[in-house]
C-alpha cells in the first residue's frame, strides 16, 4: 500500500450548495422516453457509425440501427420503439454537426429478443469483446472510447491489472456515486467477468474518499472475489484521469503518447463495467446511462435517461432551472462544454449537466505575472502559461516541442491562474492548430506518392514499347 496515492499536480475544486452532497444523496430515478429521440451516429472516439435502417422503417428497443464505421467505432441502437422520422444533421455539444438517425416514440416499449451469454463465467476474450462490440459499449466516464478495442490489446501486449474509475472528481456529477452504491454487485460481477476471460488476476477500484458509503459498499461486495480490491483515495482533481489513477493506484507511469495498456493496465470507469455486466447478463445493448443534472435547478437529481433525450427533457424532469442561471454545461463544470440550446441529444459520454450561476461568468484577463501556479497545478507537468505564449503568436511549432499534444484539457491551469488566462483554451487551440497540420501534411504525402506512382507506371508504360521497338528492329536486321 502507498502512503499517499497521489499524482503530481492537481486541484481541489468547491463545489456550490447543490453540488455532490446534496446530488449524492439523491437515489437514481427513471425518466421517461420522450416523444422523440436524437441518437447521434458519431457518440465515440474513431470513426462514425453508419446507418443501417431508412427513413419510415419501424424499429424496436436495443435494435442496431447504426453499424461500427471501423476497428475504432462502436454501433448505435434505438433506445426507443417506434419509426424512423427522418437521418439528417444533429447538433452535439461541442457545436459541430453529425448525422442522427431520428425516432418517434410509439410508447409500446417493443424490444428485440435479447441473447444473453450460455457461459458468462467461461467466456472466451473474443467472446467477450465481440458481446462488447455488438453492445456498442464505450468509455461512460466521458471519454467515449471504445470498449472494446481497450479489451483487444495487440503487438504483443499483456493485460495484467484491471482498474475501474470509481473516482468521479468532477465537482457536481454524482452519477458513478449512486451507480456504485445501488448496483454494486453487478460491478463487481462485471469485474470478475471480464478478469475471467481476460485471465487477469488483479483488479483495483479506485474511489475518492468524499464518498466514503461508496467504498464500504463495493469493499463488501468484492470481499467474495479473489483478486478484486477497493482503495480510498484522496479527494484531488483530476484524479479520474487515466494516467493519474494508474499511477495513483499502481505507480506505473503510462509514457506520453501512450496508453494505459503500454504498462499493462486497462482502465474502466465503473459505468462502463455495469454496462458490460447487463450486456453479458441480459444480451442488453447500451441504450441508457445515468446522468447527473446538478447545480440551479430545481430538483437537481441522478436520473436512468435513454441515450438520444434531448436536454430540455431533462430539465423538465428536474422542475426547470432557477432563475439565476448564467451558464449550462454539457459534462462537469472542469471539463465539460457550455451550451445554449437544449435540443442537444443526450449521448453516451453525458454523465452530467451542469446549471452555474455568476461564478460561471469568465473573468477579464489580465497579463500573465509569471508566478509558475498553472505548471505547479497540471497534473501532465507542462508549462501551460509557457504554451499560452507561444500559442497567442502562432506558434504551434514550439508549443508542440514543449509537449502541449500531452495536455488533457482538465481545465487546472486556468482554475489556478491569478491572472484569468484562458490557458485550457490556448492548448485547445494549439492542438487542434497541429492536428490540422497533420492531416494537411498527411493528405499532402499522400498525394506525393500518388503522383510518383504515376509517374514510375507511365515511365514502365514508356520502357516497354521502345524494348519491343529495338527487338523488332534487331531481328529485321
Amino acid at each position: 500500500m502507498f502512503e499517499k496515492r497521489m499524482f503530481p499536480g492537481g486541484i481541489h475544486p468547491r463545489e456550490g450548495a447543490n453540488g455532490k452532497k446534496v446530488n449524492g444523496l439523491n437515489p437514481i430515478r427513471s425518466l421517461e422516453a420522450p416523444p422523440r429521440v436524437i441518437i447521434p451516429l458519431q457518440q465515440h472516439i474513431g470513426a462514425p457509425a453508419k446507418p443501417v435502417v431508412s427513413q419510415g422503417d419501424h424499429v424496436r428497443i436495443g435494435q442496431k440501427i447504426g453499424e461500427a464505421g471501423g476497428f475504432v467505432s462502436a454501433p448505435v441502437h434505438a433506445t426507443v420503439s417506434g419509426t424512423v422520422h427522418d437521418i439528417q444533421d444533429a447538433l452535439l455539444p461541442n457545436g459541430t454537426m453529425t448525422p442522427a438517425i431520428i425516432i418517434d416514440n410509439d410508447y409500446q416499449e417493443e424490444w428485440i429478443e435479447l441473447h444473453p451469454s450460455d457461459h458468462p463465467e467461461n467466456l472466451s476474450a473474443q467472446e467477450l469483446q465481440t458481446i462488447v462490440r455488438e453492445a456498442g459499449i464505450v468509455g461512460l466516464g466521458g471519454a467515449t472510447f471504445p470498449t472494446a478495442v481497450k479489451l483487444s490489446p495487440s503487438g504483443g501486449k499483456k493485460i495484467e491489472k484491471i482498474v475501474l474509475n470509481g473516482a468521479e472528481c468532477e465537482p457536481f456529477l454524482t452519477a458513478d456515486h449512486r451507480l456504485m452504491l445501488e448496483k454494486a454487485a453487478d460491478i463487481i460481477d462485471g469485474v470478475r467477468l471480464i478478469m475471467l476471460a481476460l485471465d487477469v488476476d488483479e483488479a483495483i477500484i479506485g474511489i475518492e474518499n468524499n464518498k466514503q458509503d461508496a467504498i464500504e459498499i463495493m469493499a463488501a461486495s468484492a470481499k467474495a472475489v479473489e483478486g478484486i480490491k477497493v482503495v480510498g483515495l484522496p479527494v484531488r482533481y483530476p484524479q479520474g484521469g487515466e494516467k493519474q489513477l494508474v499511477y495513483a493506484l499502481t505507480r506505473r507511469q503510462v509514457p506520453n503518447g501512450g496508453l494505459p495498456l503500454d504498462v499493462g493496465v486497462v482502465v474502466c470507469n465503473v459505468g462502463t463495467v455495469y454496462a458490460i455486466d447487463r450486456a453479458i447478463r441480459e444480451g442488453r445493448p447500451l441504450i441508457d446511462r445515468i446522468t447527473t443534472v446538478g447545480g440551479l435547478v430545481q430538483n437537481p437529481g441522478n436520473f436512468l435517461v435513454r441515450i438520444g433525450t434531448p436536454i430540455d427533457h431533462l430539465i423538465e424532469a428536474c422542475g426547470g432551472l432557477q432563475s439565476n442561471v448564467k451558464q449550462f454545461i454539457y459534462g462537469g463544470p472542469m471539463m465539460g462544454m457550455a451550451i445554449a440550446r437544449f435540443d442537444i441529444p443526450v449521448t453516451k459520454g453525458c454523465s452530467g449537466l451542469v446549471a452555474l450561476g455568476e461564478e460561471a461568468m469568465e473573468p477579464k484577463e489580465s497579463p500573465c505575472i509569471k508566478c509558475g501556479a498553472c505548471r505547479e497545478a497540471c497534473p501532465m507537468k507542462l508549462f501551460p502559461s509557457r504554451i499560452d505564449a507561444f500559442c497567442r503568436h502562432d506558434r504551434f511549432e514550439d508549443a508542440e516541442k514543449i509537449g502541449v499534444m500531452n495536455c488533457i484539457e482538465c481545465g487546472c491551469c486556468s482554475f489556478v491562474c491569478p491572472a484569468k488566462r484562458s490557458l485550457t483554451q490556448s492548448m485547445r487551440t494549439a492542438k487542434n492548430a497541429i492536428q490540422r497540420k497533420r492531416r494537411r501534411d498527411a493528405a499532402r504525402k499522400a498525394q506525393e506518392e500518388a503522383a510518383q506512382k504515376a509517374r514510375e507506371a507511365a515511365e514502365q508504360a514508356a520502357v516497354i514499347p521502345d524494348k519491343q521497338t529495338a527487338e523488332k528492329a534487331g531481328k529485321e536486321a
